[in-house]
């Protein structure tokens, strides 16, 4: 039946036009925007979990940067321990001078003096961001004083479980009385201010790596004849004393040197990983919302074809309308 009230190929080919309308939209906007999960409208699943990985992904490159500082100071604390270890040793090398017939001590005390002042200079220069891993308070309470641990901490990851929970992990390191070079507190646990014994910690001997000083060779001989009998003990045996203490100080910061050495290690090794970590959370968002612009180029062409086949179907079918016309010509 033919009607000039109801057009039904003209209805059937705009909605079919209408449709194709609405598939270009789409495709225009992911070859516009590069992605073909664009709103949770598209796919709530991917974009709900695209969302969240963007979220992780951004949390993780502020951990790079904090793994960066962190890096940075233990650079710092790193490099000044090795500046320390060569003064100690400059300082264990003017001790084996001072065994010379003849030598000049005052003048040799001089110079230790001097390296001692060195000593001060770095660990009070090791800082970066306001922190300083050589020196620190480490004693707790007035004399006698007991040695505590502090913890520094530098970001290493943020991780995500199956149920949702975030957490922030971290790499530690332990300021103690075998890592820090100077007792702020005045405690005297540091490895430059702990002062050397005859035995016992109560059995000291009044001087540390940092006060060192060859004018009291015979006042410490007195003490050991004290202290370690049978005596008397000479000014060289006090000398054998003060460079077996520096040369077991010297033991303690190497090891201190090791254990910074060993983090800064474990920081290159994380920073490694979070920087792939990042690279495969990105991969990973891709393969759920990235469009395929090679997929959606072919589509478009696709529907700009049925759009003009579908305007052309529109024509025709409001032509065969005007035909009826011819009907009532004379």
């Amino acid at each position: 039946m033919t009607s000039i009230l109801t057009n039904i190929a003209a209805m059937a080919a705009l909605q079919t036009l209408r449709s194709i309308d609405r598939n270009m939209e789409d495709t225009q906007a992911r070859v516009a925007s590069g992605l073909r999960v664009q709103t949770a409208e598209d796919n709530a699943a991917y974009w709900s979990i695209a969302t969240t990985m963007r979220s992780d992904g951004s949390t993780l490159e502020t951990v790079q940067d904090a793994l960066g500082l962190g890096a940075a100071k233990v650079d710092t604390a790193y490099e000044a321990m090795e500046s320390a270890i060569a003064t100690v040793q400059e300082i264990r090398t003017k001790l084996v001078a001072a065994y010379g017939v003849g030598v000049d001590r005052a003048k040799i005390q001089e110079e230790i003096d001097q390296l001692q002042e060195q000593l001060r200079s770095i660990a009070e220069s090791a800082s970066f961001s306001g922190e300083n891993w050589l020196q620190e308070s480490i004693s707790v309470g007035a004399a006698p004083s007991t040695p505590k641990e502090v913890v520094k901490n530098v970001v290493a990851s943020f991780t995500r479980d199956a149920e949702g929970g975030v957490a922030v992990t971290t790499v530690d390191y332990v300021l103690d009385e075998k890592t820090v070079l100077f007792d702020l507190n005045g405690g005297k646990f540091g490895i430059l201010d702990k002062e050397a014994t005859a035995g016992s910690p109560a059995d000291s001997l009044g001087f540390s790596v940092s006060t060192i000083d060859l004018k009291n060779l015979t006042g410490i001989a007195t003490q050991l004849d004290t202290l370690v009998p049978p005596g008397p003990h000479t000014e060289e045996d006090a000398l054998d004393t003060m460079v077996q203490f520096v040369s077991s100080q010297l033991e303690a910061m190497t090891s201190a040197a090791s254990s910074l050495g060993s983090i800064q290690s474990r920081i290159d090794l994380q920073e490694d990983f979070v920087a792939s970590l990042i690279d495969v959370i990105d991969k990973g968002i891709g393969r759920l919302v990235d469009a395929d612009m090679n997929e959606e180029s072919t589509r478009l062409k696709a529907l700009q074809t049925q759009q003009q086949l579908g305007i052309q179907s529109l024509s025709i079918a409001n032509t065969n309308a005007e035909n009826i016309l011819t009907l009532f010509r004379q």
